[in-house]
C-alpha cells in the first residue's frame, strides 16, 4: 500500500510538474476519506533550489527520505543539466528495494542517467523522445504514450500527462473508486484515452460550425451495456462512417472500439471493487456480453484477471 512519497527537486525544476506531484500526493484530503501520505520534497543538500519559473522552492528534507519511501518521483528540470551522483545512487537503491519510481515529462532523463530505463518500456514528452532514445539506446521509448508502466517504473509524457500517470498509480494502489473521486475533486478526467499523437498531429479540418463529438461520447458513456457500431455512432453524429472514424481519432487519439472497450473496462473495475456481482453479471453490465470476453479485454488492459483484481482490492479494503 502506498503510504509515503518523496519528490526530488533539482535546480530549474518545472513548477507545474512539481505541482502535480504535490497536488496528488502532498495535499491532505483525509477529512474527505482519501488516503494519507507522508510527503517529502527533497533536494540534494536540503537547501532551496530555483524553479524554472524563477522562484525559490524550499524543501522539507535532503535525500534521506528516499531510503524508505514507497514512491520516489522526479519532475522535469533544466534540459541537459548534470544530475548529482547522490541523486542517481539514491534512485538506484530505491528501485533495487522495490519502491515505485515515477518521472514526469523530462524527469525520465534523470531515470535514464541512473540506468533505470535500460531494457524497460518508458516515455517522455513527444519533443524529447528521440533525444531520450539516443541517450539511452537500451531503453524502449514509446513515443505515443501518455504514460507507461513497466513493473514499478512509471514514466509520463509532458505536463498534464503527469496527472494521468499519478491517477493511474492511485488506481493501482487504492482502486478505481478512489482514483475517480480524486479526479473529480481535481476536476480532471479519471482516465484519458489515446496517446500523444492527438496533440502533435494536425486535426481533421472542419468548418467552424461543425460540432464536437462530445455529445456522442456522452451518449456512449451512458450506454456502455449496448452493442453499438461505427455506422450507428456516425449516424448519431450526422457524419459518414469514414469521416466519423477520422474525426473520432483526431479528437480522442484512438478508435471508437478501443475507446469504448477502455470505458467498459473502467466500469468493470468499479463493479468488481464496489459490488458482489458475479463476473458474468459484471460482464453483462459493462457491455462485454459474457465472462470470456470480459476476461480477455480486462487481462489485456489491466494485466490481471477480473477474479484476481477483485481479490486484491477486497483484501486492501479489509485491511
Amino acid at each position: 500500500m502506498l503510504r509515503s512519497v518523496a519528490v526530488i527537486a533539482l535546480p530549474e525544476v518545472a513548477a507545474f510538474e512539481l505541482g502535480v506531484l504535490a497536488e496528488v500526493f502532498g495535499t491532505d484530503r483525509t477529512a474527505d476519506g482519501f488516503p494519507s501520505y507522508r510527503f517529502d520534497l527533497c533536494t540534494v543538500d536540503g537547501g532551496p533550489v530555483r524553479s524554472r519559473s524563477g522562484f525559490l522552492v524550499t524543501p522539507t528534507a535532503d535525500l534521506a527520505p528516499l531510503a524508505d519511501v514507497d514512491l520516489v518521483a522526479v519532475p522535469a528540470h533544466a534540459d541537459g543539466a548534470p544530475v548529482p551522483e547522490p541523486v542517481l545512487a539514491a534512485l538506484r537503491r530505491a528501485a533495487d528495494r522495490g519502491a515505485w519510481v515515477l518521472s514526469v515529462c523530462a524527469g525520465a532523463f534523470v531515470l535514464g542517467e541512473a540506468g533505470l530505463l535500460d531494457g524497460r518500456d518508458c516515455t517522455t514528452h513527444w519533443r524529447y523522445v528521440d533525444d531520450l532514445q539516443q541517450r539511452h539506446p537500451a531503453a524502449r521509448v514509446r513515443c505515443n504514450s501518455l504514460y507507461v508502466q513497466d513493473g514499478r517504473l512509471l514514466t509520463s509524457a509532458g505536463t498534464a500527462a503527469g496527472i494521468d500517470a499519478c491517477l493511474h498509480l492511485v488506481r493501482q494502489e487504492h482502486g478505481s473508486a478512489v482514483a475517480t473521486r480524486l479526479a473529480r475533486r481535481m476536476v480532471v478526467p479519471p482516465h484519458r484515452d489515446g496517446g500523444q499523437a492527438q496533440y502533435i498531429e494536425a486535426p481533421i479540418p472542419r468548418a467552424p460550425e461543425a460540432p464536437t463529438l462530445e455529445p456522442v461520447l456522452e451518449w456512449m458513456m451512458g450506454h456502455l451495456g449496448r452493442t453499438v457500431t461505427v455506422d450507428e455512432l456516425a449516424a448519431r453524429a450526422g457524419m459518414a462512417s469514414r469521416t466519423f472514424a477520422r474525426r473520432f481519432r483526431a479528437e480522442t487519439g484512438t478508435t471508437p472500439h478501443d475507446w469504448l472497450t477502455n470505458q467498459r473496462v473502467l466500469l468493470a473495475r468499479r463493479l468488481l471493487e464496489d459490488t458482489r456481482l458475479t463476473v458474468e453479471s459484471v460482464a453483462d453490465q459493462a457491455g462485454f456480453g459474457d465472462a470470456a470476453a470480459l476476461r480477455h479485454h480486462f487481462t489485456r488492459r489491466v494485466g490481471t484477471t477480473p477474479q484476481a483484481y477483485r481479490a486484491t482490492f477486497r483484501e486492501r479494503a479489509d485491511a
